[in-house]
């Protein structure tokens, strides 16, 4: 690192970046899959799809007095239900309740109340798991600290980088196509100055969001270190008005969910979502509503609490109110929820997410011809930095390199095949598929490190590639579901999922022939 500025920050940002990015690779690829995480989940449910009979919406009213009447007869003795009403024509109302013996699940009919069978509520971890996996790596504690070190990796990659570029935006219009080192630099340099602002406030707003969790002593300084302080830290950030019951307990019968629906959309001005009851039966149970905002339009702040009505469960009484505005929370919460807001992309319609999604990928992409560029200008200059081990250690970073690019989009895809192929009855089923996908990943390293460079290049590309292009054929033939089903019905989020593998899977093909092509042209297939 001797030397001038420049050549300091050049060997930061390259070993930064080399020991940052491959995990940076895969913690962005499933962070912008993630920004989908709700058409991924409805897509990996597989509910039926709405027929001309099915497909006009259900009274939320009714959905919710048939969840009340089936938990009030199956589940008295639970210490929490939870009922998520459909939000899309055709869904059943999903039930969940939690008693001494552990938690359970239910699919009913919204206009009947009759149980669905168990093929209605498919067990899965749906879109969250790319979230989970984007920013704890599916490893609670361990994970968590991970990726913080990792972002902050990343930040010093990316400031060292902008410093040792003094042509930065000339670089930007510089672009000298073909498959060489040339053109990954180019293609590395554009999309860095693209996506530099985004990748810095990701980044930012990231460390933002666990900054109690990555440097807690400011709160355990002011609120202690017991286990009821961050408790504290939360309520006196929210300065959420006190709940305050009535002394004079009720009597009769508890008033009926569907009043109470009508009652929480008067005054938040939205539908219900999902229907939280605590120690239900007892005399101080409560009943949350949460609204439901509309996805599909954009917000007119960046930040927009989420509306909920709390209940007195057995009178009915109206004990707390959280509309969506920002002047009904405190500053702090204002703040906090802008920093959530700007990294969720919570804030805008779904344009502003297929913003983020393909920001996100070209931050991807922008790592992955950064790690290949690595391996590439290391092999040209044949340098021996570890001795007799350089050629060992140097076959290892290619293979991260074709692990941590491809093979975690083959991880991904194995993710969605483990849903459509795992048995409905299997117990942990939505943990197998976690497991399908980590075993998959794994695989794809130990194919890498098994097989010459370009052969694992090629290999993976191709069957990522084929993986892609038949999802729709496996989930026709597994859950009678396609493309063309979601499309006739206008179920165009289930329908999106499809066609982005499929274009993927497009992508990928085109890849692989400018390879075989440039390999053809430099002699190495016979």
């Amino acid at each position: 690192m001797k030397g001038s500025l420049r050549r300091s920050m050049a060997w930061l940002h390259t070993w930064c970046g080399l020991v940052c990015g491959w995990m940076l690779c895969v913690i962005f690829l499933t962070g912008s899959l993630s920004v989908f995480r709700e058409p991924i989940t409805r897509w990996m449910e597989a509910q039926p799809i709405a027929t001309s009979d099915a497909g006009a919406w259900v009274n939320e009213g009714l959905a919710a007095s048939q969840a009340q009447r089936y938990l009030a007869t199956h589940a008295s003795g639970a210490r929490l239900w939870r009922v998520q009403l459909p939000a899309h024509p055709g869904e059943a109302v999903r039930l969940l309740w939690r008693d001494g013996s552990g938690t359970r699940q239910i699919a009913l009919d919204p206009a009947t109340g009759t149980p669905l069978p168990p093929a209605a509520l498919r067990q899965t971890e749906g879109g969250r798991h790319f979230m989970s996996f984007h920013y704890m790596l599916q490893l609670p504690v361990l994970g968590f600290w991970i990726v913080g070190a990792l972002t902050v990796g990343f930040l010093v990659a990316l400031v060292s980088g902008v410093i040792i570029h003094r042509r930065i935006f000339a670089d930007f219009f510089t672009f000298r196509p073909g498959t060489g080192p040339r053109a990954l630099l180019d293609a590395h340099n554009a999309a860095a100055v693209l996506t530099l602002p985004f990748l810095l406030m990701i980044a930012y707003t990231g460390l933002c969001i666990f900054a109690s969790s990555y440097m807690p002593w400011p709160v355990q300084a002011v609120y202690g270190s017991d286990d009821g302080a961050y408790a504290r830290f939360t309520a006196e950030l929210a300065a959420e008005p006190t709940v305050v019951r009535s002394v004079a307990q009720p009597t009769g019968a508890a008033p009926g969910w569907a009043a109470l629906l009508d009652q929480a959309r008067t005054l938040t001005g939205q539908p219900a979502q999902m229907l939280l009851v605590n120690a239900p039966g007892a005399a101080n149970a409560s009943l949350r509503i949460i609204g439901r905002a509309d996805l599909g339009q954009p917000a007119d702040h960046l930040f927009t609490p989420q509306a909920s009505v709390l209940f007195d469960a057995a009178s009915g009484d109206v004990l707390q109110v959280r509309r969506p505005d920002p002047a009904s929370v405190s500053l702090g919460s204002r703040i906090e929820g802008v920093v959530r807001s700007l990294h969720f992309a919570e804030f805008g319609s779904w344009a502003l997410r297929w913003v983020y999604f393909a920001s996100g990928l070209l931050g991807t992409s922008m790592m992955v011809a950064g790690t290949v560029l690595f391996s590439i200008k290391r092999r040209i200059k044949g340098q021996r930095e570890f001795g007799d081990a350089t050629r060992r250690f140097y076959h290892c970073v290619e293979a991260f390199n074709v692990a941590c690019s491809v093979g975690i989009g083959m991880a991904c895809c194995g993710y969605f095949y483990a849903n459509r192929l795992l048995p409905l009855e299997l117990p942990d089923r939505a943990q197998w598929e976690i497991r399908a996908f980590v075993l998959i990943w794994a695989a794809t390293l130990l194919h890498a490190l098994c097989r010459p460079r370009l052969r694992a290049w090629t290999e993976q590309l191709g069957l990522t590639a084929l993986l892609c292009l038949c999802l729709p054929l496996l989930n026709q033939w597994t859950a009678g579901q396609a493309l063309w089903h979601y499309a006739r019905v206008g179920d165009w989020q289930r329908a999106s999922v499809e066609a982005v593998c499929l274009g993927f899977g497009a992508l990928l093909i085109n890849i692989l022939v400018k390879l075989r092509r440039h390999r053809l042209r430099q002699g190495l297939v016979r």
